[in-house]
C-alpha cells in the first residue's frame, strides 16, 4: 500500500509540473505576440534589444513546446490574438510593455521552480533570473523579489499561471 501511495504522489508531481510547464508555455506564446508589438512601436535605438528579446522567447517557446512532449502532454497552441494590458500608442508604452512582459514571466517562471524537479528547476530559475534583468532594462529598476508578487513592492500584478489565455 505504502507503493502505491507513492506512485500516486508521484503522478500528482507530474501533473503539477505539466501544468506548470503548459503555463510557462502559454506565457511564451503571449510574450512572443507582445513582443510584435513592442518591435513595432519601440524607438530605433532599443529595437535590437527588442529583436533580441523576441528571439530569446521564441527559442523558449519552443523548447517548453518539447518539454510538454516529453512530459507526455500536448503544447498549447498560441491564441490568434492577446489583449494588451494597455494601448501602445508610443515607445514608452512599448517599454512599458516589454516590462510588463517580462515581470509576468517571471512570475509563471517562479511557480515553475515550485513546481519543477531538480533540472527543470534550475533551468526555471534561469529563465525567471532572464526575465527579471530583461525587465530592469526596459523599465530602469527593478524589484526585491522579481516573480514572486506577493513579495514585490509594486501593487500591480504581474499574471499568473491561471490569468486567461487570451491576455498578456
Amino acid at each position: 500500500m505504502t507503493s502505491r501511495k507513492k506512485s500516486d504522489e508521484h503522478s500528482d508531481d507530474g501533473r503539477a509540473e505539466l501544468t506548470a510547464v503548459q503555463a510557462a508555455l502559454a506565457a511564451e506564446h503571449a510574450a512572443v505576440y507582445g513582443y510584435g508589438v513592442v518591435g513595432g512601436r519601440i524607438s530605433r535605438d532599443r529595437r535590437t534589444e527588442a529583436q533580441a528579446a523576441y528571439d530569446a522567447h521564441r527559442a523558449r517557446r519552443d523548447a517548453l513546446r518539447r518539454e510538454v512532449l516529453a512530459l507526455g502532454g500536448t503544447p498549447e497552441a498560441a491564441a490568434a490574438a492577446y489583449e494588451l494590458p494597455f494601448p501602445v500608442p508610443d515607445p514608452a508604452a512599448a517599454a512599458r510593455l516589454a516590462a510588463e512582459l517580462e515581470d509576468r514571466l517571471a512570475a509563471v517562471y517562479a511557480d515553475l521552480v515550485r513546481a519543477g524537479g531538480r533540472a527543470r528547476r534550475r533551468e526555471a530559475a534561469a529563465a525567471l533570473r532572464e526575465a527579471a534583468v530583461r525587465a530592469v532594462r526596459w523599465r530602469g529598476g527593478g524589484v526585491a523579489f522579481p516573480g514572486l508578487t506577493e513579495r514585490a513592492s509594486a501593487a500591480a500584478p504581474s499574471g499568473s499561471a491561471s490569468a486567461s489565455a487570451g491576455a498578456l
